[in-house]
């Protein structure tokens, strides 16, 4: 599943990847710099440390992608 996420103040949106089956969970930020983790629950982690849902256009997004990705870490 991958999700894109418009902040205020970027250009470009920020871009999140959770895919299990291919063992792929990235993000690139607005500013165009990456993270690569090795799983849904480390990626998830981080967005929750760095991230705050009031920076994006459309805070329910962020939180419709919060759970989304919570339901991978379940698994």
């Amino acid at each position: 599943m991958e999700f894109e996420l418009q902040t205020h103040e970027g250009a470009y949106p920020n871009q999140i990847t959770v895919d299990p089956d291919n063992g792929r969970y990235m993000l690139r930020s607005a500013d165009t710099s990456g993270e690569i983790f090795n799983s849904a629950y480390e990626l998830l982690n981080w967005i929750q440390q760095n991230w705050d849902k009031d920076a994006f256009v459309h805070p329910e997004k962020y939180d419709q992608m919060i759970e989304a990705i919570r339901s991978k870490t379940d698994e």
